[in-house]
């Protein structure tokens, strides 16, 4: 599992909200940082800072961008 990062948290979906993977496993759809700090929590991983931890992938923007690029939707 080199350089690879447990949590992975996809782009942004056109209707909205991001995709959130821990290694592998589908943990759930995420419209903000509180979700997805809830569903690190589920899965046994609290105190997890979502903005700056390194066991967090973010794809297709960081843990600011919550809509497709180009539109407006959920700033």
């Amino acid at each position: 599992m080199s350089g690879r990062r447990p949590i992975v948290v996809g782009r942004p979906s056109p209707s909205g909200g991001r995709r959130v993977r821990a290694d592998g496993e589908i943990l759930g759809l995420t419209y903000g940082q509180r979700d997805v700090a809830e569903f690190l929590r589920r899965a046994g991983l609290e105190d997890v800072d979502v903005a700056t931890s390194p066991l967090i992938e973010w794809k297709g923007g960081g843990p600011e961008v919550w809509a497709p690029q180009g539109t407006r939707h959920g700033q």
